[in-house]
């Protein structure tokens, strides 16, 4: 893109938007959608729009492409180049990706990059293991058999994707299918889907076969039973809410077709006093704790949006994050000087508005926060204040639900035990944090907690090597590490008997 930063022109090249059969096209019914940038309520694009007739054939097109061999049958070695091949235009056209991503979901630019260089390493990285992923021997203790168990890509797979991470989520989903052999049908959100668009036009470039990779937009609504439904889908992948999960696992059942689903959290950042016992370390765990649910406007699946605090440091502590909170720079993502941008869509902002008016309709003591901001400036945009709850407790349906949007809820505790306890008490069960400079402490903390991902002084970071997932209703299955290439593969296990006699069970000669 260019410097400029006039989106209008710059994205143009994302249309026709469709991808099957390795054809680029618009929808069977001419359908399109605005896709807006929340900093300014400008429409970006307008994209196809797809039909469910248009989803089967993006499902039909993968299924011939698997079964005819022409990429489960390539080589792994050739695999992996592609992954390669992948990567390197990534960084290449890396700042254009960036400014995509930010016109659509209004992060910041920073951010952004970020989000490219992960990405790429997660292409990278499934490079790596897949070459190195082979077959393994097991001895049965008898000479005569070559007893062996070897990865097969599992098939065809529907990958469905959230708004609020939409580059990284897909290519969580799309680097391992790559690499085990898979075909895929790719269904970014609606609201977001323009990165993905221009991942797709990479994967094209890096000459990935046709029918190998295909995309289809449109809302889960319109095309979900014809992705979810498909008896020629052996895997689906979803990232997103809890009750569009519970929709494609019932979907899924149908057909006993294996799903894997990542349904968010709700997660506590358990900050104990001897990790602020001076100057230094207490700003440093509020500024953890502020990063933590503040970063993109608290639109993070991971999140810190429950801050359980030790009474001793508790009014000190939020007193300091409020006064932090108000000093956010708040404004577009393509700004330089912006340090968080807008809601993804006024919807989001409704949504959180509604969640302010119940957290103090329970009582809850809201501190800092809880509306639009008041800069004209910012007035086209869908830009809500860093809000922050004191006084909370488990009763209350903010400290319940996944808000998904910058909302800090406070609540309490005396003793570790207490501690422990709080941080387990939630549906969810994707990440958590803990502080602490008691290293056994922390080890049990750690330990104790029943999320998928749980930070030790430390919130937020992870790496394409090491698993990501949830315990509880923040879903099942495994991405990233060697779990995110399993996903993607069946185990099959081939007893090769050399010298094989009558097996004289039956005395019946």
């Amino acid at each position: 893109m260019s410097a400029s930063g006039n989106p209008a022109i710059e994205l143009g090249n994302l249309r026709p938007s469709l991808y099957i059969g390795g054809l680029w096209s618009g929808a069977s019914d001419g359908g399109t959608r605005e896709i807006v940038d929340p900093a300014n309520g400008s429409v970006v694009l307008v994209v196809d729009e797809a039909t469910p007739d248009d989803a089967r054939r993006a499902v039909n097109s993968a299924r011939h492409t698997f079964d005819d061999g022409t990429w489960s049958g390539t080589p792994v070695s050739d695999r992996t180049a592609f992954l390669t091949a992948i990567a390197d235009l990534l960084q290449r056209d890396r700042e254009q990706l960036a400014r995509i991503e930010t016109v659509d979901t209004g992060k910041t630019l920073e951010e952004s990059r970020i989000d490219i260089d992960d990405v790429t390493s997660v292409f990278r990285y499934y490079a790596e293991l897949a070459a190195v992923h082979g077959d393994r021997l097991v001895d049965v203790g008898r000479p005569e058999i070559i007893s062996r168990v070897v990865h097969e890509p599992i098939g065809v797979c529907v990958m469905i994707a959230p708004w609020n991470y939409p580059l990284l989520q897909i290519s969580w989903k799309v680097a391992p299918a790559l690499a085990a052999g898979c075909t895929m049908v790719l269904k970014p959100s609606e609201v977001t889907p323009l990165s993905t668009i221009a991942m797709v036009k990479l994967i094209q470039e890096a000459g990935v076969p046709d029918g190998v990779v295909n995309l289809v937009q449109g809302s889960g609504a319109v095309l979900g039973e014809a992705l979810t439904s498909n008896p020629d889908v052996d895997f689906i992948s979803f990232t997103g809410g809890l009750a569009t999960g519970r929709v494609i696992l019932a979907a899924a059942a149908e057909n006993v077709t294996k799903v894997a689903v990542e349904l968010g959290g709700k997660n506590p950042h358990i900050v104990f006093a001897d990790a602020a016992s001076d100057p230094t370390s207490f700003a440093d765990s509020v500024d953890n704790v502020l990063t933590g649910v503040f970063l993109h406007s608290g639109q993070v699946c991971s999140a810190g949006t429950r801050l359980i605090v030790e009474e001793s440091i508790a009014d000190r502590f939020v007193a300091a994050l409020a006064e932090r909170a108000t000093k956010i720079k708040m404004g577009p993502g393509l700004d330089p000087t912006s340090e968080t941008g807008p809601l993804v869509s006024e919807a989001q902002r409704d949504k959180i508005e509604k969640y302010v008016a119940l957290g103090v309709e329970e009582g809850a003591d809201l501190v800092v926060g809880g509306s639009k901001p008041s800069d004209s400036s910012l007035a086209d945009g869908s830009y809500f204040l860093p809000t922050i709850f004191d006084k909370c407790d488990r009763t209350m349906k903010i400290v319940q639900e996944e808000t998904f949007g910058p909302i800090l809820t406070v609540e309490r505790f005396s003793t570790e035990e207490e501690a422990l306890k709080l941080g387990n008490d939630t549906n969810y069960g994707l990440a958590a944090g803990v502080r602490t400079s008691d290293a056994a402490r922390g080890e049990r903390m750690v330990r104790g907690l029943r999320h998928g991902t749980v930070w030790l002084n430390d919130f937020g970071v992870y790496t394409a090597a090491a698993e990501w997932g949830g315990f509880k209703r923040s879903g099942n299955g495994r991405e990233l590490g060697p779990s995110g290439l399993s996903e993607y593969q069946e185990a099959k296990h081939i007893w090769h008997n050399t010298s094989p006699t009558a097996a004289g069970w039956f005395d019946t000669r």
